[in-house]
């Protein structure tokens, strides 16, 4: 019996030796990677390019497709020599991110749960902004930045705290029909973020916290980061030594950094936390959301979202008269558009900051990179848009075996209105005339 055994395996073993010479052998083919590591160089040259031209001290990239990310950080928190080096667990300042990572999902929550609805009129919420020709904005058209409300609120009169921000908002006139126009508007989500707080009965900061962060692990986020960790892992922003900066920042000091406090100086104005602006996030934080966001809402089990929430801010949710394409918070095709790049097809959508960061996210390809710097170190004047339009384009190109030219359910471009050039940068608040 153990002979024939021992014939048996030796047969085996010949007609293996067979097969793997006349290529028969059936062995498991190595899956391809949704990523091609060769493209990374590109990434890391371009923004070291802008880290050598001091438009920015330091910076953190993350790419991620299925599973496979590239991830790293560049330069220091600062210019100075002995200035503490940016890691992946550097905290940045995310400025207008908050929109997509805090206010819109927040709406989205409260449309879920019946307390808020999408065509509703902003005025059955807040009765007191029925003035200036307000009564036919509806929460879409706070969402989609085709209100008619100016830019943002102005500084000057001087102004301090959430009643005085909500009074100033709620005095605004429209200079257009609610949906009729696209301007960005920092009034459209200090207004969404007082909505959160009026309709649930939380401050949006410990709403998002308790219904975003905290079942997306996102350990790091959240606003007023000085509650929460050392300020040497945040990154500083804006030195404060201009005297124009000083008549309109009466709050801080001459020389001061900001480092843990926000920037947006209407969010400081409000003390830190506001619908426009205020959250501080990693990397990888960031990287969980986007994950949620391409798994229609769940996230290791745990559902955050409903499927008709992403859908919202996913898809195309401008009134039909608006000129440009933007979702229920976030941009789909406008002139903010940039981290799109020329590869990543229109229907992918994202955000910026203005201190410098950009979440950008592709439904159909499954890839989102994510970039995070303090580009308005030590002041705002570095201008990195070129920048953005470099990654977005070398982050499609990193990844492999997909076809970006015949892309299923992609949208057309449309024709570039007649429209004036928009700021590259959404200004924090308008500036006198005097100062632009």
């Amino acid at each position: 019996m153990s002979g024939m055994r021992a014939s048996t395996r030796a047969t085996t073993a010949v007609l293996f030796a067979i097969n793997l010479l006349t290529g028969c052998t059936h062995l498991p083919t190595p899956s391809p990677s949704p990523l091609d590591a060769s493209r990374y160089a590109e990434i890391d040259i371009a923004v070291e390019s802008f880290i050598a031209r001091r438009q920015m001290p330091g910076a953190v990239f993350w790419l991620e497709r299925n599973g496979v990310s590239y991830q790293k950080a560049f330069g220091r928190q600062t210019f100075e020599a002995d200035a503490n080096v940016t890691n992946l667990n550097t905290v940045f300042d995310a400025a207008s991110l908050t929109k997509v990572i805090a206010t819109a999902p927040s709406i989205m929550l409260l449309i879920e749960e019946g307390k808020v609805a999408l065509d509703t009129p902003l005025i059955q919420y807040f009765p007191e902004c029925s003035r200036g020709g307000k009564d036919a904005i509806s929460v879409r058209h706070l969402l989609t930045h085709t209100s008619g409300l100016a830019a943002g609120l102005p500084a000057i009169p001087s102004w301090r705290g959430e009643m005085a921000a909500f009074n100033l908002a709620c005095s605004q006139a429209v200079t257009h029909p609610p949906g009729s126009l696209f301007r960005y508007s920092d009034i459209n989500f200090t207004l969404l973020g007082m909505l959160v707080q009026r309709v649930s009965g939380l401050p949006l900061n410990e709403f998002a916290a308790k219904r975003l962060y905290g079942p997306l692990r996102m350990r790091d986020t959240g606003y007023l980061p000085l509650e929460r960790m050392a300020t040497a892992r945040i990154a500083p922003t804006q030195r404060m030594a201009d005297p124009l900066a000083q008549s309109l920042h009466r709050d801080l000091h001459d020389g001061q950094v900001l480092q843990g406090v926000v920037h947006d100086p209407t969010v400081r104005f409000l003390g830190g936390v506001g619908g426009s602006a205020g959250v501080f996030t990693t990397a990888s934080d960031l990287a969980r959301f986007a994950r949620m966001m391409l798994n229609e809402g769940e996230l290791d089990g745990v559902r955050v979202l409903s499927r008709e929430s992403v859908r919202l801010m996913s898809s195309v949710q401008s009134p039909s008269g608006s000129e440009w394409r933007r979702s229920a918070g976030w941009d789909i095709d406008s002139p903010y558009s940039r981290p799109r790049g020329s590869v990543f097809p229109i229907g992918s959508y994202g955000h910026t900051g203005f201190t410098g960061c950009i979440l950008w996210i592709d439904p159909f390809s499954k890839t989102f990179f994510v970039f995070l710097s303090n580009r308005v170190y030590p002041n705002d004047k570095a201008n990195i848009l070129e920048l953005y339009g470099k990654l977005g384009s070398a982050a499609a190109q990193a990844v492999a075996g997909f076809d970006f030219g015949h892309v299923a359910g992609a949208l057309s471009p449309k024709p570039a209105p007649l429209a004036p050039a928009l700021a590259p940068f959404p200004a924090p608040f308008p500036l006198p005339a005097s100062s632009r």
